[in-house]
């Protein structure tokens, strides 16, 4: 089959033939039908998140089920099915108390494993991982619902609890913060982007940020500063979607008393300790949570939100497997628009504007 493949941290991605896998015992096999690029691949390919070279990047992904292993029982083949970007193992007691997003003993496509860049991607412990997609959702805007969009999900109702009016500050207008802006939206609460770059506000606007603010040139502070200024005494909820110390300061210290910091975005390595303001923390009885990723058991509830938003509207550009190399290496800085891209691997064509790609 064909796949995305690097051998070495930072090293040219090229596409080539690798062998087909086969599926586990407990594990399925999914012909990929498109997926999404992700900066946590980018993290992996950078040598930020080791991986095992040479490597598949990938772990957003739509397809049918084309081979099942031994003791799957909910999966014959031929279902059309995505999955968690965490798959716990099903069976420890994480796993049991409902927080397979946590597991011990968690399997990753993309990074324990080779990803969906790829004709064929393996889900361990299937019968707890694999999602059913609806039909009403096409294979562009299923990609659209991998890791970025489910982890804003979570982030916002389980960890930030969101409700209808409240204000929430969006640090990074990427993939994740654009999906947080959708979901806010959806659950009627008022948002504010912030970023460096002025067609992700742009696109931020577009999906229904009430106000955007630029950040750039600006030090955490002054950034909250204007946050506050827009939200009448600050966010309720904050969300760093970037991953950066900075932003992370400044995500805290754009809180309102009481308010309750979300981190999304990935800090690894030597960006794992930032300088929180903790006697802010402290004196204003504020909360911090991590989020990483979302259970399958708690798709429906998502895609139960995302069939009344525009999907389509998060992505920015549909491309080929073949150019999936570059587009992963972009994610680094700067690609020369907003919102996500997704590889279309049913075509393999030459990319195509995300609004003419078809379902």
């Amino acid at each position: 089959m064909r796949a995305v493949v690097y051998d070495a941290v930072g090293a040219t991605p090229v596409v080539r033939d690798v062998p087909v896998p086969g599926p586990p015992p407990g594990a399925a096999v999914v012909a990929v039908s498109a997926t999404g690029v992700c900066r946590s691949d980018w993290h992996a390919w950078a040598g930020h998140d080791p991986v095992d070279l040479p490597h598949v990047p990938g772990h957003e992904f739509v397809g049918v089920v084309a081979a099942v292993g031994e003791g799957v029982t909910r999966w014959r083949g031929g279902e059309r099915v995505t999955a968690p970007f965490v798959c716990g193992c099903g069976v420890c007691d994480v796993c049991r108390g409902g927080d397979p997003q946590v597991c011990p003993a968690q399997t990753q496509p993309g990074f324990t494993h080779h990803g969906s860049f790829a004709e064929r991607v393996v889900v361990h412990a299937a019968d707890a991982n694999l999602v059913a997609v609806p039909d009403g959702l096409d294979d562009v805007e299923a990609a659209a619902l991998g890791c970025r969009f489910a982890t804003a999900y979570r982030a916002l109702t389980a960890h930030g609890g969101v409700r209808a009016g409240q204000w929430l500050a969006v640090h990074g207008a990427g993939g994740v913060g654009l999906s947080a802006v959708v979901i806010a939206r959806a659950l009627g609460a008022r948002v504010v982007a912030v970023d460096v770059a002025e067609p992700a506000l742009q696109l931020a606007d577009r999906l229904g940020a009430e106000a955007t603010l630029s950040a750039a040139g600006l030090a955490p502070a002054e950034v909250a500063a204007a946050v506050h200024e827009v939200t009448g005494g600050g966010a309720h909820v904050s969300l760093d979607a970037i991953g950066n110390p900075a932003v992370a300061v400044g995500s805290v210290l754009s809180l309102r008393r009481r308010g309750r910091h979300v981190q999304a975005g990935l800090l690894l390595g030597t960006a794992s300790t930032p300088p929180l303001p903790m006697d802010r923390v402290v004196s204003w009885e504020l909360s911090i949570h991590g989020t990483h990723g979302l259970a399958a058991a708690d798709y429906p509830a998502m895609l139960g939100l995302a069939a009344g938003v525009d999907l389509r509207a998060l992505v920015g550009r549909v491309v080929g497997l073949d150019d999936a190399p570059a587009a992963l290496v972009d994610m680094g800085g700067p690609v020369g628009g907003a919102g996500m891209t997704v590889v279309d691997l049913r075509a393999g064509a030459d990319p195509v504007d995300a609004a003419a790609a078809g379902s």
